[in-house]
C-alpha cells in the first residue's frame, strides 16, 4: 500500500469513513473530500472539504495545495446533473472530455473521470488495494452454507452477469430455481432487491428462502473506481425478499462493514459465499 497522502473523494454510505478509519490506522496522511449533495456516514466527525462537479478545476488544485498524491473514490454517487452556471472557466475547460461520457455507460463515464484526475497528477487506487481485507477468498464467509440449489442458481446467475457485463448494464442478478428474477440496472441492487420482495408479495418463497442475489465485477470494470459491494443493508434487503442465499466474485466485491453483514446474514439463515472467477 502506498503511503503518500490521500484524498478520499466520498459519496454517501459508510465506505469513506471505513476507509478513513483504516489509513488512521496506519499512519497514511488523508483528507476527505465530500461531493456536494452527498453525505458519508461520518459517526467519528472526520473533517471533510466540500466540492462540486462544476468545480473539478478547483478541487484539484485544492487537492494539491495539500500535498496529495493519490486518490480514492469511495461511497454511492448518482450521475450529478450539471448546473451550467456554477462552472468556473477551467473546468469548462475539462467538459468536452466529460460530457460525453454522460451520456454512455456507468464505465464510460468513470473511465473519463479517472483519466481527468491522472491527468491532474494524482495517482488513482482502489479502495481494496488500500484495505484488503474488504473483499473476500473463495468459499463460505458465514456460518450458513449453500444448499445445492443456491449453488446451481449462484451458476446461473453468474452466466447472466457475464453477459450484461459487455452491454454497461450492471452487476448483479437474481435468480430461483434456475429462472432469472431480476437484474441490476442503473437504479442499483437495492431497487432490484425491492423489485423481487414486491413481485414476491403474489408468489411466495417457500419456508427458509428461495433464490441468489449474484454480484460481481463487469468484465471491463475499473475497480479502482466502482468495485461492486454489499453490506448490513444488502442482507436486509434479501431477507425481506425471502432470499436464501447472497453470492459474490471473490476478490471483486468489497463487504462493508463485515462483522455486522455476516451476523445478519448468519442471524437470517441467508449464505453467503465467495466464488472463484
Amino acid at each position: 500500500m502506498s503511503t503518500g497522502k490521500t484524498a478520499i473523494i466520498a459519496g454517501s454510505g459508510g465506505l469513506p469513513a471505513l476507509l478513513a478509519a483504516g489509513l488512521d490506522a496506519v499512519g497514511v496522511p488523508f483528507v476527505i473530500a465530500q461531493l456536494d449533495g452527498y453525505a458519508m456516514d461520518n459517526p467519528a466527525g472526520w473533517p471533510v472539504e466540500p466540492f462540486v462537479v462544476e468545480r473539478l478545476a478547483l478541487l484539484f488544485d485544492r487537492l494539491d495545495d495539500l500535498g496529495v498524491e493519490q486518490v480514492v473514490f469511495a461511497g454511492a454517487v448518482q450521475r450529478p446533473a450539471i448546473d451550467p452556471e456554477r462552472i468556473d472557466p477551467r473546468t469548462a475547460a475539462l467538459l468536452p472530455r466529460l460530457l460525453p461520457a454522460f451520456q454512455a455507460g456507468d464505465d464510460a463515464l468513470l473511465r473519463a473521470v479517472i483519466g481527468l484526475f491522472e491527468d491532474a497528477g494524482f495517482a488513482v487506487v482502489g479502495a481494496a488495494d488500500l484495505i484488503p481485507s474488504l473483499t473476500a477468498e473463495a468459499g463460505v464467509i458465514g456460518a450458513v452454507a449453500p444448499r445445492d440449489q443456491d449453488i446451481a442458481d449462484a451458476a446461473r446467475a453468474s452466466e447472466i452477469v457475464a453477459h450484461m457485463g459487455p452491454l454497461d448494464v450492471g452487476q448483479g442478478a437474481v435468480v430461483a430455481r434456475g429462472l432469472c428474477l431480476a437484474i441490476e440496472t442503473l437504479p442499483g441492487t437495492a431497487a432490484m432487491i425491492e423489485f423481487v420482495r414486491a413481485a414476491r408479495t403474489r408468489f411466495p418463497a417457500p419456508e427458509g428462502g428461495e433464490g441468489v442475489l449474484f454480484k460481481a465485477p463487469k468484465p471491463t470494470q475499473d475497480l479502482r473506481v466502482d468495485m461492486p459491494a454489499i453490506g448490513p443493508d444488502t442482507i436486509t434487503a434479501a431477507q425481506t425478499a425471502g432470499l436464501s442465499g447472497i453470492a459474490i466474485a471473490a476478490g471483486g466485491v468489497m463487504i462493508i462493514d463485515r462483522a455486522r453483514t455476516v451476523g445478519l446474514a448468519d442471524e437470517a439463515g441467508i449464505a453467503l459465499w465467495a466464488v472463484a472467477p
